[in-house]
């Protein structure tokens, strides 16, 4: 369905996300991706302060501008209430998960009262209706898509939140959702996913709890392809019924949930992620089930890549950079001295770029946003060598005692950088071995999935999108 072309209410607020530099009264950079956006002066003059509300068509259109831009994140007020929300929650064979599921939404004061609509997807044990849901069936599974479109046909409200039945969403967690859609075309709210507290531990839960796949992180984020939070999964999501149209396509099995969530802002929707709402979930304890599950994962690729093109490419670099860092790896002085020689320029060109008219150029700020992108783009690099490329990676280590080094320095250094920010929750041996069976699991499925669907493009890097000064 097409947005409404409603432009955001009096009285929504937004609010700079801190990450953002100001130079000056008029230029903001950040967001993600990084980019530059340079405020007229009326423009300008509404942003004082690093908070927007919305009084008239113009601090609308600029407060929608930041939304949009991943520069600023909704300011919104507690939840009012009054908007009924129907909860739909796929199952299948997990009767106990949904038990516990149905029970904490009877014990939530903000969803006691709610209707929940439970599609049974072909259970063994047919499910029975337990506090006051209501229970769809189907006979023989058709896949968490279609249980998930079922329910969505079958509420009577504006609004539909998704649950996974292997969830537990904390207290509070609708509250902190629902007033986002405040404004008229955000399609889709989604909220923190974490460990369950108190369940079934394994091998891998300590790495789990930290880095969890189904974990978009603690920082609130605009939702599209190619950028710091690209999708959310439906595990647990709150929608606008009227904005998903069809629902999720039923010919995916896997990855559906980052389908739709493209498919809506591909089409002018909204869609944020919102950390302060908290759900819990219950991962995979056995490793073997941890290890299938991440491969599975990893299957989904080629299938949104048939969809959505370059969308979910595994690394997103310039060319400039690509060419900077294959000249330092080259090794020796004429590498060193040429890889230096293209950053010099690109950082160059940056200045240019943040230059305002009657002032200095900032020489210093362009080197060091040429040196942070460089080495947001060596992280990638490591990251896509020891994940999405690992196969090859492997055989150039085989064959190569450079890369052998590269190699395994760059799994190091990726293992270590991932771990720091937890290292008060996990050891650096426990994390760094589990990052690897992550990363090798997930990698298998990505590369069966491209073999299988003769598809090469969920394995190819693209170029960042442009973001040119507004």
């Amino acid at each position: 369905m097409t947005p409404p072309a409603d432009r955001l209410p009096d009285g929504f607020a937004v609010r700079l996300d801190p990450r953002v530099r100001r130079r000056g009264a008029a230029t903001l950079l950040g967001g993600s991706p990084l980019r530059l956006l340079r405020l007229a002066p009326r423009a300008a003059a509404l942003l004082p302060a690093d908070r927007l509300e919305v009084r008239d068509a113009t601090s609308a259109a600029l407060a929608a501008r930041l939304l949009d831009a991943g520069l600023a994140h909704p300011d919104l007020p507690p939840d009012p209430g009054g908007v009924d929300v129907t909860v739909v929650v796929p199952v299948r064979d997990r009767p106990a998960a949904l038990a516990r599921l149905l029970a904490a939404l009877r014990a939530d004061p903000g969803t006691a009262g709610l209707p929940v609509v439970v599609v049974d997807d072909g259970s063994r044990v047919p499910v029975v209706a337990a506090d006051g849901a209501r229970v769809l069936r189907a006979d023989v599974s058709r896949g968490p898509a279609a249980a998930r479109n079922a329910g969505l046909a079958a509420a009577g409200t504006d609004l539909v939140a998704f649950l996974d039945s292997d969830c537990v969403p904390r207290p509070g967690w609708l509250a902190r959702l629902r007033p986002h859609l405040a404004d008229p075309r955000l399609a889709a709210v989604a909220p923190r996913i974490g460990p369950l507290p108190g369940g079934l531990r394994g091998p891998v839960s300590a790495y789990e709890d930290v880095a969890g796949a189904l974990d978009m992180g603690p920082r609130p984020a605009a939702v599209r392809p190619l950028s710091s939070v690209s999708y959310v999964p439906s595990a647990a999501l709150l929608v606008r019924r009227a904005a998903l149209g069809a629902g999720f396509d039923e010919q995916l099995r896997v990855a559906e949930d980052v389908d739709l969530v493209w498919r809506l802002t591909g089409g002018g929707w909204r869609v944020r992620y919102e950390p302060a709402a908290e759900v819990a979930h219950e991962h995979p304890v056995r490793l073997a089930d941890w290890l299938r599950r991440r491969a599975f994962y990893g299957t989904g690729a080629a299938l949104l890549a048939a969809r959505h093109g370059g969308a979910v490419s595994p690394l997103v670099i310039a060319p400039e950079t690509a060419l900077t860092w294959a000249l330092l790896l080259a090794g020796g002085r004429r590498g060193t001295a040429a890889g230096a020689a293209v950053l010099g320029v690109t950082g160059a060109r940056l200045a240019r770029r943040l230059a305002r008219p009657g002032e200095p150029v900032p020489v210093g700020l362009a080197a060091a946003l040429a040196l942070r992108g460089l080495a947001a783009s060596g992280q990638s690099l490591a990251r896509a060598a020891t994940r999405h490329h690992w196969p090859v990676a492997a055989v150039a280590a085989v064959g190569s005692r450079r890369a052998r080094r590269w190699v395994l320095g760059a799994a190091a250094a990726d293992a270590l950088v991932s771990w720091w920010p937890h290292r008060g929750r996990i050891g650096p041996v426990r994390h760094g071995v589990a990052r690897r069976l992550d990363d090798l699991a997930y990698g298998a499925g990505l590369w069966a999935g491209a073999l299988r669907a003769r598809d090469p493009r969920a394995l190819l890097p693209v170029r960042p999108p442009r973001t040119a000064p507004g």
